[in-house]
């Protein structure tokens, strides 16, 4: 037997099996092609509001940590400015203890 009917029936054999496989599936199916379609209609359309859901549920959350992040942030600087400013005075303080013993 030649290589290209050799390739030419296993060809065959796989155009077969897909035709027989197919026979199948329809004769086995438990649902007819229109049902089918409304349930994947149906379950898209869910699946659709459930990501909405998710991105409105985030978008909320995203919103509240950014309004608690705009809360804290001045605080916060605030603090950081007071911590500053007292290590500057100490620093002022101990320099003119240093000028005052050294006279």
């Amino acid at each position: 037997m030649s290589e290209g009917s050799d390739r030419l029936s296993k060809l065959a054999y796989f155009l077969v099996g897909g035709g027989i496989g197919a026979v199948i599936a329809l004769l086995f199916a438990p649902r007819s092609g229109r049902e089918t379609r409304e349930i994947i209609a149906q379950r898209a359309s869910e699946g659709k509001e459930r990501v909405f859901s998710a991105s409105r549920n985030v978008g909320d959350r995203v919103t509240t940590y950014i309004d608690k992040g705009r809360e804290v942030v001045p605080a916060q600087k605030e603090q950081i400015s007071a911590a500053i400013e007292a290590g500057k005075q100490a620093y002022r303080d101990e320099k003119a203890k240093g000028q005052l013993s050294t006279e």
